[in-house]
């Protein structure tokens, strides 16, 4: 049987568990994948954001002489966000680990190890799922918990009225030509107006995650069948308009059948909407992780997650490898934030 004293071991300590985490793949998510929330630690639990917003006026004609016009100071205002707590922990008891080998040697070393990585390899799955909920929540504007209440409504705590959702008409048996293009122009110039000096040529993309109805009537649509079977070019690529959780561009935007869990429900795209992603704008989506809560790690710059091991300190029976991260998505021009429907 193997002794408990092996998880006193110094790679069980807190900062071999952590880079234990950081070492294992990474699940593959596409949002995740984009790479648009850039990873950036504070030392505190809360976070300011600042807001100023930049208003452009006509400068009118004087006389020459006379006092020029005075500009007015623009307005700023400084929001405060709690950074919310991401934690989990599992148990691997004693008896799950009696038939190793004998105490003092290496293997039974590494086969505790491969015990224990089974338990937290489970734990960072649902942490990487739990992680693409929060980007997805961030990317509409209302950051939810696991239980659906909203833990931050981004367009209230900015003030900011949310963009109509657009009707993309996708249902309609027999649409006018042209008409698809026209939404989506003017979905683009919403946005770009939204953005304002953010906005960059040739650097600024717009990507649509679209539910799967919304996806297939669309690949469908008349006005999309007609211009890839118009482009000799695009030969090759005509095969792939409709293939389900791929990418394909038209009308100058890019569109995704968004692949959520298996379920297509507790992280998924609403089947008959979709939801526009803005990339290429630095500052614009982040993740703000916070410190830890043990004394190695308060008031240190804030990790993506942290690793521990806690042992029974009464009956020796069990330990329990916990995983923790705090996390704030946010989006910070919940105004960009376009949303779309089929009907």
């Amino acid at each position: 049987m193997a002794h408990m004293d092996i998880f006193n071991d110094d790679a069980f300590g807190l900062v071999a568990m952590t880079e234990a985490v950081e070492k294992m793949p990474t699940v593959p998510t596409f949002l995740g994948n984009l790479g648009i929330f850039a990873d950036e630690g504070v030392t505190t639990d809360v976070v300011s954001i600042e807001q100023k917003g930049m208003t452009l006026e006509l400068i009118p004609t004087s006389q020459r002489g006379t006092e020029p016009p005075m500009g007015s100071t623009d307005k700023r205002s400084l929001r405060h966000f709690s950074i919310p707590r991401i934690a989990k922990g599992d148990q691997v008891f004693a008896r799950e680990v009696q038939n190793l080998r004998a105490f003092g040697t290496e293997s039974e070393l590494e086969s505790v190890i491969r015990v224990i990585a089974q338990k937290q390899n489970k734990l960072l799955t649902e942490h990487a799922l739990t992680m693409e909920y929060h980007r997805l929540g961030a990317l509409q504007g209302i950051l939810l918990d696991a239980d659906g209440s909203t833990l931050y409504n981004y367009f209230t705590e900015f003030g900011i009225t949310q963009p109509t959702e657009i009707d993309f008409d996708l249902d309609n048996a027999s649409p006018t030509a042209g008409a698809l293009k026209n939404k989506i122009a003017a979905a683009k110039r919403t946005a770009i107006r939204a953005l304002g000096g953010s906005y960059v040529p040739g650097i600024t993309r717009f990507l649509w995650l679209c539910g799967d109805t919304f996806y297939d009537q669309f690949t469908a649509h008349s006005d999309v069948r007609s211009t890839y079977a118009n482009w000799e070019a695009a030969q090759a690529l005509r095969g792939s308009v409709g293939s389900v959780f791929s990418t394909f561009s038209f009308g100058e935007m890019e569109w995704h059948n968004y692949q959520g869990t298996d379920d297509n429900s507790t992280v998924a795209i609403t089947s008959t909407q979709a939801k526009l992603v803005v990339l290429g704008v630095p500052g614009l989506y982040r993740r703000i992780n916070g410190p830890g809560e043990s004394m190695e790690t308060v008031n240190t710059m804030g990790l993506p997650i942290y690793s521990n091991l806690v042992r029974d300190e009464k009956r020796n029976q069990w330990v329990q490898p916990e995983i923790f991260s705090y996390p704030l998505h946010i989006c910070t021009r919940p105004e960009v934030l376009l949303r779309g429907k089929n009907t």
